[in-house]
């Protein structure tokens, strides 16, 4: 295990065991369940090489990219290719102290959306942000993305079916 992954695992590991823990004790929501799979995959992702275009942990990732590849790979919901058409998709607008693992962020300025990327819990998200790059975790806390953080939403209210057709809306 890389020190990376080491540390990744540290990072995670409350968030991945309070979602763990509420699955023992009461069945989880077809959301809920989405947003472990959203969560999961997007975290295993976490070191594939930035691309700009890049849709594919083969040809590796761009912000929009990687939401729309896990989104569409582990709950079934196809986004639009880039970040300020997802932003526009359908969706709950949720405020920062609301957030729950599998959230969509955006961040820009000046109302302009130029990023997006997926919550996984305790301020933290996954991304793919910059060329040279690879998928990360970073704080939302952070100065560059507090000052940049525009909104989020969520994608995955209700059932698989009724997301799914979220690219058409």
């Amino acid at each position: 295990m890389t020190g990376t992954q080491r540390w990744l695992l540290r990072s995670v590991a409350p968030t991945l065991a309070l979602l763990l823990g509420a699955c023992a004790t009461t069945p989880p929501s077809p959301s809920a369940r989405l947003a472990n799979d959203v969560l999961f995959r997007a975290i295993g992702l976490v070191g594939t090489p930035y691309r700009w275009g890049g849709n594919t942990p083969e040809s590796g990732f761009d912000c929009s990219g990687l939401v729309d590849y896990v989104f569409r790979t582990s709950a079934g919901v196809v986004l639009p290719r880039q970040s300020g058409e997802i932003a526009d998709v359908d969706a709950p607008k949720i405020s920062a102290d609301r957030l729950a693992p599998g959230d969509l962020l955006f961040f820009g300025s000046h109302h302009h959306v130029s990023h997006v990327a997926i919550y996984v819990g305790q301020g933290r998200f996954v991304h793919a942000p910059n060329s040279g790059g690879t998928v990360r975790l970073d704080k939302l806390d952070g100065d560059y993305w507090h000052s940049h953080f525009l909104y989020a939403k969520r994608v995955l209210e209700g059932s698989a079916a009724d997301s799914a057709t979220m690219a058409s809306n």
